[in-house]
C-alpha cells in the first residue's frame, strides 16, 4: 500500500482502477521544403483545423463547467489569429523550413518571451501558446488526440493537464482526478468541481505506468491518494463513497425547500451564468433567482461588438425563462485575462490592475450606453438589476448614476418600455470594501466578489501555483471587509449579496449568515449544497 497527499479540491471519495495518462511524444527534425507554397498551404489548413478542434471544445466546455471556464477556448482561438505569431512561422517556411519545425520555432520563442515577463498573467500566457502550437504540430504530423483507452471509468493520474486536454476527455470514463502539479484554480481543479469529481491536485508522487489497473482510492476529505489499500482500508473507504453517493441523491429532496436555518433565518440561493442557455440549470437547481449574469460572455469569441439588439434579445429571454425571478446583470468585464482583439486594449505590465471592466464603460461610453439600453429595454421583460464591476470611488457610481439617467430618458423618449431596475456594485476591491458606507448611499444593493477581493487584499495572485498557501480565502481581512460591506450596507437599508467562489464554501456559510449575508450567488451544481448547509444551522 502507498499513500500519497495532495490538495483536495472537491469532498468525495472515490474507488476504481488506476490509469496514468501520458501524453504522446514526438519529435521533429528540421527539413529543407522546395515547394514553399504547397507547405505555407498546409500549415494554414492545420490552423483552420486546430480552429475547428477549439470550436468543439469550447463547446465540450459549454457542457462541462459553464461559459466561465469554456472561454479559454474562445481565447485560443483568438490567438491562433495572432498576426505576430503566424508572420512569425510563415517568415520560417518561406526560408524554406518544414511547418511543423516552424510552429516549434515559433512555440519556443513566444513562451521563452512570455516567461521571462515579471507580470504572472503574462507568464501564464506561454501555457497558452505551447497548447496551441502542439495543437497544430499535432495536426501537421497526423498524430490523433490522447484520451482514456479503456471502457472502464477510471482514476486518472497526470503530471498535469492542459484545458484542452482536461475537457477532451470523456466525463463517463473518469472517476477522479489527481495530478502532481495544478493549483485549486487550475482546470482540472474546475472541471472536477463542476462535475462532482473528487481531485487532488499538487500531489506529492512520481506517477509511473506500472501503476496502470491497479485499484486505487481518491479520499478528497483528507487529500490523500491510496495504491493498492489494504482491505481493511479499502472496505471502509467503500462504505465512506456509498455514503458520499447516497448524500448526493438526498440533495435533490431539498429542491422547493425554503433556505432557512434551524432557528429561523432566512437567506435566498441564487446561481451565476454565462449565457442564456444557463439559465435551464438554474431553474432546474431551484434556484431563488440569478445573482451573476457575466455579460461580457456576449462579447467574446466574435470579430466586432455585439449590438444592442443582440444584447437586449439575450438579456430578454433569460428574464423571460425567469419568469419573475431576480436577474442581476453585471455589465460587461473585458480587460485582465479576457481580451478581445476588436477591442483593442493594449498589452499591460499588470492587466488584473489595468484597463478592465467598470473603467473601460466610462472612459468608452458608447460601449456601455449601448449595453445599458439593451438591459434598459429588456427589463420590461421581467425583474432586471443591474450592476458595476471593478468600483473604486463614489465619483464613479454618481457617474454611472448620470448615463444611466441619460439612457432612460432617450427610451422613454424612444416609446420604449422599461421596468423597475435595481442598481447596485460589485465589492471586489478593498477601496470598495473601505468606501461602503458612502458607496451605501448611491445603491440599492452590493454584491460581493470574493475572487478578486481575496487576490487584491492579500495582494496574490490566485492563479499562482506557487501561492497557493498564501492564497487564503478564510483570511480574517477578508472576512473582516465582507463584514463591513453587509453592516454598511444594511445601515443605509440596501441589500448585501455574494457572488464569488466563497459563496459556494459551506465551511463559511453559518458565518456569512451571522455576518447577515442577505443572499448567496454559486454555480448551479452549488445550490442545493449549499441550501442543505443553510438549513443544518440549528
Amino acid at each position: 500500500m502507498e499513500r500519497y497527499t495532495g490538495k483536495s479540491v472537491l469532498k468525495g471519495v472515490a474507488v476504481g482502477r488506476v490509469f496514468c495518462y501520458q501524453k504522446q511524444d514526438y519529435h521533429i527534425e528540421k527539413e529543407q521544403i522546395a515547394d514553399i507554397d504547397g507547405e505555407l498551404a498546409r500549415f494554414k489548413e492545420a490552423v483552420e483545423t486546430a480552429k475547428e478542434q477549439l470550436t468543439a471544445l469550447y463547446d465540450q466546455a459549454l457542457a462541462n463547467v459553464g461559459e466561465d471556464h469554456a472561454m479559454i477556448f474562445d481565447i485560443h482561438r483568438m490567438m491562433l489569429d495572432d498576426d505576430d505569431y503566424l508572420e512569425a512561422i510563415e517568415q520560417t517556411v518561406k526560408e524554406g523550413t518544414n511547418a511543423e519545425y516552424a510552429v516549434e520555432m515559433a512555440q519556443n520563442q513566444f513562451t521563452q518571451l512570455f516567461a521571462s515577463m515579471d507580470d504572472e498573467y503574462m507568464k501564464a500566457r506561454a501555457v497558452d501558446i505551447k497548447d496551441i502550437s502542439q495543437r497544430v504540430i499535432r495536426i501537421l504530423l497526423g498524430i490523433p488526440e490522447d484520451g482514456v483507452p479503456t471502457d472502464e471509468p477510471v482514476i486518472l493520474i497526470a503530471d498535469d493537464l492542459t484545458p484542452s486536454e482536461t475537457v477532451k476527455m470523456d466525463k463517463n470514463k473518469i472517476l477522479a482526478f489527481v495530478t502532481v502539479r495544478g493549483s485549486s484554480n487550475s482546470h482540472t481543479a474546475i472541471l472536477a468541481r463542476s462535475m462532482n469529481l473528487p481531485a487532488l491536485v499538487n500531489t506529492e508522487m512520481e506517477p509511473s505506468e506500472e501503476w496502470n489497473g491497479k485499484v486505487g482510492v481518491v479520499d478528497g476529505f483528507h487529500g490523500d491518494f491510496i495504491l493498492e489499500p489494504e482491505q481493511e482500508i479499502l472496505d471502509e473507504m467503500i462504505r465512506r463513497k456509498n455514503q458520499w453517493v447516497a448524500d448526493l441523491e438526498a440533495l435533490e429532496e431539498l429542491k422547493g425547500k425554503e433556505n432557512v436555518t434551524g432557528d429561523g433565518r432566512r437567506i435566498d440561493i441564487f446561481a451565476n451564468i454565462g449565457k442564456v442557455n444557463d439559465a435551464d440549470a438554474v431553474l432546474e437547481a431551484d434556484a431563488g433567482g440569478i445573482g451573476l449574469f457575466r455579460s461580457e460572455f456576449l462579447y467574446l469569441g466574435r470579430d466586432s461588438f455585439p449590438t444592442e439588439e443582440e444584447q437586449f434579445t439575450s438579456y430578454k429571454a433569460v428574464l423571460e425563462k425567469m419568469g419573475g425571478r431576480k436577474v442581476v446583470i453585471r455589465t460587461l468585464d473585458i480587460g485582465a485575462d479576457k481580451k478581445v482583439d476588436y477591442f483593442h486594449l493594449e498589452p499591460e505590465e499588470n492587466p488584473a490592475l489595468g484597463y478592465r471592466a467598470i473603467r473601460i464603460c466610462l472612459d468608452r461610453p458608447e460601449i456601455f450606453i449601448t449595453q445599458l439600453r439593451a438591459i434598459y429595454r429588456a427589463s420590461a421583460f421581467g425583474k432586471a438589476s443591474i450592476m458595476f464591476p471593478m468600483i473604486v470611488s463614489v465619483e464613479e457610481v454618481r457617474r454611472i448614476k448620470e448615463i444611466v439617467e441619460q439612457v432612460k430618458n432617450e427610451l422613454k423618449v424612444e416609446g420604449y418600455p422599461i421596468g423597475e431596475v435595481e442598481l447596485g456594485i460589485m465589492v471586489e476591491t478593498p477601496a470598495a470594501a473601505l468606501l461602503s458606507e458612502q458607496l451605501a448611499k448611491e445603491v440599492d444593493f452590493f454584491s460581493i466578489g470574493t475572487n478578486d477581493l481575496t487576490q487584491y487584499t492579500l495582494a496574490v495572485d490566485r492563479q499562482n501555483q506557487k501561492l497557493e498557501s498564501t492564497c487564503n480565502t478564510h483570511h480574517p481581512a477578508v472576512l473582516k471587509l465582507i463584514e463591513m460591506t453587509v453592516q454598511n450596507g444594511h445601515k443605509a437599508g440596501i441589500w448585501v449579496g455574494i457572488c464569488g467562489e466563497l459563496a459556494a464554501d459551506t465551511d463559511l456559510t453559518k458565518t456569512f449568515l451571522d455576518m447577515g449575508v442577505d443572499e448567496l450567488s454559486v454555480s448551479a451544481s452549488s445550490v442545493l449544497k449549499v441550501r442543505k448547509a443553510v438549513r443544518d444551522i440549528i
